[in-house]
């Protein structure tokens, strides 16, 4: 195996998404997942004191390989599908900490409202978002858009304390399918209607922040933040239920996803040529060309196959985490 090693770091870009380290025999030792990849991993070269256990590690890493995710939230997702596949020997826990949470939005007049819920279960009149990792910032997340679009206020029927907060916020059971819509479209994460929510709730913050009541302008932020968690782009587990292989192709690398029931399972990369990889990459779906794209780029970058001929058969397989 030709190493790369630290050498490669500064190629790293400084975004969210999944490394890998493999000893010089190909053996997967080690997946984590960054907010800025670059740092994180060049941090295993830093000053590691104590931590003996990741020093014998280090010493052992002959090839760093990474995928550049579109949010934190997905690198988060693909981290996890990756170590439940696979617990590499330096990893302690098999699929991270975070629960899988669900948003379930009840449409029906007399139940209307969104919750989270660890388990969808299918019923008239309702509709499920995710999966999403961690419970809190789903809650978190739930309570920022009931401040802005009060779903549970629009009931048909209500109680005499959700009246009274119903006329408060000017919510009539009318109102009932234009906050669905506007739901819906910040769940399906149209970026329009996420813009217009996220500005509505910094005027909320801004307000409290003029009152001089920054505990609840702390808070607001924080359901801010939780949204964003929510919202931002995430292809590493959909409720799709949908089979198939992305790949990615660059200067002679092939980078492939296998995707099983809508959920990454698998990561492998090896060299290959473009008349080997043409196959894998006309049965790729096109919402996933240019994300494998990048990816390959990246692939190619990091263990330096520009600096030869590009090989028309694979000559290198580098053992998957699956």
């Amino acid at each position: 195996m030709r190493r790369n090693g630290p050498a490669v770091i500064g190629r790293l870009p400084d975004s969210p998404g999944v490394y890998r380290f493999r000893d010089d025999r190909g053996r997967v030792l080690y997946i984590g997942r960054a907010t800025e990849l670059r740092s994180r991993v060049g941090s295993y070269w830093s000053d590691l004191r104590d931590r003996d256990h990741l020093a014998r590690m280090v010493a052992r890493i002959a090839r760093i390989e990474a995928v550049c995710c579109d949010s934190v939230h997905e690198a988060a997702w693909l981290e996890r599908n990756l170590l439940e596949a696979s617990l590499p020997p330096w990893n302690k826990t098999p699929g991270g900490q975070e629960s899988a949470v669900y948003i379930r939005m009840d449409t029906g007049p007399s139940a209307s409202g969104l919750s989270a819920v660890y388990h969808p279960e299918p019923a008239d009149q309702v509709r499920y978002f995710g999966p999403y990792l961690g419970g809190l910032r789903v809650r978190q997340a739930i309570t920022a858009l009931h401040r802005i679009l009060p779903l549970s206020y629009a009931k048909a029927k209500l109680a005499g304390a959700e009246r009274e907060m119903a006329r408060a916020r000017g919510v009539v059971a009318a109102d009932r399918d234009r906050i669905i819509s506007s739901l819906t479209a910040i769940l399906d994460r149209q970026p329009a209607v996420i813009n217009w929510a996220v500005a509505e709730l910094e005027q909320l913050r801004g307000r409290a922040a003029d009152e001089l009541s920054y505990e609840f302008a702390a808070l607001i932020q924080q359901e801010i933040a939780a949204l964003d968690w929510i919202t931002s782009p995430q292809r590493a587990s959909t409720m799709a239920d949908t089979d198939c292989t992305a790949s990615g192709w660059s200067d002679g690398m092939l980078v492939q996803f296998k995707i099983r029931g809508g959920r990454v399972c698998a990561w492998s990369q090896r060299a290959c040529g473009q008349p080997v990889a043409a196959a894998a990459l006309a049965a790729t779906p096109d919402e996933w060309s240019g994300f494998m794209k990048r990816n390959a780029d990246l692939a190619a970058s990091l263990t330096e196959l520009r600096t030869r001929p590009v090989v028309a058969s694979p000559v290198l397989r580098s053992v998957s985490a699956r």
